[in-house]
């Protein structure tokens, strides 16, 4: 009888932690895209990084996305808009793309993040999202090149940010009336917002073919 009482007690007062337990995973889609989209942003940022440093150490030397006079990362990056902080753009992106990659994983697993987490996550991706944009239309129109792995932070930027929009639209974070989150939601679900997106690549790939098409298909 002691023995049981003793057990017992001790059973109570336990102070190790319970195992844990996830909740329910919304938007697994989402949040899947924003992964692999993340991972492989991380990847050209990488890369980036490392051109850079081998670009301050030789500023004529030939890296190996520069195919062609359009098609040329030397070119972009021994411009100024490739170090608009007094450092390569590339280091943003080894900082950003982990955050993501973080927030992924763990809400695939099961967390939930309040709200101001994911409106800061919103608004602070909003200005990465800008910010590639802007480098995009500086390289077409004023450095006259486009580095391929540029394009692809372009890319994967604009699918994360997208995903990340459709996440905290339906889960209310952005705040919108009764009415205005009914429409938005039945569009995000009947998949408008994919659209859009396919829409803007789109348009970014047929203003490319124009400007460059007789360089880059040697036409």
């Amino acid at each position: 009888m002691t023995t049981d009482r003793t057990d017992a007690l001790a059973t109570d007062h336990d102070p190790r932690p319970e195992p844990y337990s996830p909740g329910p995973v919304r938007h697994r889609g989402a949040y899947l895209e924003m992964l692999v989209s993340a991972a492989i942003g991380l990847i050209a940022a990488f890369v980036l990084a490392v051109e850079a440093i081998a670009l301050a150490e030789d500023p004529f030397g030939q890296l190996a996305c520069d195919i062609n006079a359009v098609l040329s990362c030397g070119t972009v990056g021994l411009s100024w808009q490739a170090s608009v902080l007094g450092f390569p753009n590339a280091y943003l992106g080894l900082i950003a793309e982990p955050v993501v990659i973080t927030l992924a994983v763990a809400a695939l697993g099961g967390v939930r993040f309040p709200r101001w987490f994911m409106l800061a996550a919103q608004a602070v991706y909003f200005i990465g999202f800008a910010f590639a944009y802007w480098l995009f239309f500086q390289s077409f129109f004023v450095i006259g090149a486009l580095c391929p792995w540029c394009l692809t932070i372009t890319v994967t930027t604009t699918l994360v940010f997208a995903s990340m929009t459709r996440i905290n639209l339906l889960d209310g974070n952005i705040r919108l009336s009764a009415s205005a989150y009914r429409t938005v939601s039945s569009w995000l679900r009947a998949g408008i917002d994919t659209l859009i997106v396919i829409l803007v690549l789109a348009v970014l790939t047929v203003m490319i073919v124009i400007k460059y098409g007789s360089v880059l298909f040697g036409g």
